[in-house]
C-alpha cells in the first residue's frame, strides 16, 4: 500500500508540470496577467511581487487535500494527490525562485546541461515582456533545443 501511496504522490508532482504549463500560459499571462506583470518587468521595489499570490493557488489546493485525506488515514489517495502537488510547489519553488531567479544568493553557478537548458529556456521566456508571444511556459520540463545549446556550451 505505501508503495502505492508514493507513486500516486509522484505521478501527481509530474502530472503538475502539465498545470503549471496550462496556469502559467493561460492564467498567468491571460486573465491573471495584473498579478504576473511585475515578474517580466521588475517594477516591484521590495522582496515579494504580486505574481506571489500564485502560490495560494497551487498550496490551497494541496494542503487542503493532505488535510482531507489525513482524516481518513494514511492510504487515502486524497493525502497523497496532496503531497504531489506540494511536492511539486517545493520543487517550483527551488528550481524558479532559489535557482533561477536567485532570490536567495546559493546554486549560483552550474555546468550540468539539464539546470543549464533551465534557466536559459526562462530567460527566453523573460525576453518577452508582453503576455502575448511569450515562450516556454514549463518549468522543469523544457524544449529540447535547449539541451542541445547546453550540451554544447
Amino acid at each position: 500500500m505505501i508503495l502505492q501511496s508514493i507513486l500516486i504522490a509522484l505521478f501527481t508532482a509530474l502530472c503538475m508540470e502539465g498545470v503549471a504549463w496550462f496556469t502559467h500560459k493561460y492564467v498567468m499571462h491571460g486573465l491573471l496577467w495584473i498579478f504576473h506583470r511585475d515578474h517580466h518587468h521588475r517594477d516591484n521595489e521590495g522582496f515579494f511581487e504580486k505574481n506571489d499570490f500564485f502560490f495560494l493557488i497551487f498550496a490551497v489546493p494541496g494542503i487542503l487535500l493532505m488535510y482531507l485525506g489525513s482524516q481518513e488515514g494514511w492510504a487515502d489517495p486524497k493525502l497523497w494527490i496532496g503531497a504531489g502537488i506540494t511536492l511539486y510547489g517545493f520543487a517550483y519553488f527551488f528550481v524558479h525562485d532559489i535557482f533561477i531567479h536567485q532570490r536567495f544568493k546559493i546554486f549560483r553557478r552550474t555546468e550540468h546541461p539539464y539546470f543549464k537548458a533551465i534557466r536559459r529556456a526562462h530567460k527566453m521566456h523573460h525576453k518577452h515582456l508582453g503576455k502575448e508571444d511569450g515562450e516556454c511556459f514549463g518549468m522543469l520540463w523544457v524544449p529540447w533545443k535547449y539541451f542541445r545549446e547546453a550540451a554544447k556550451n
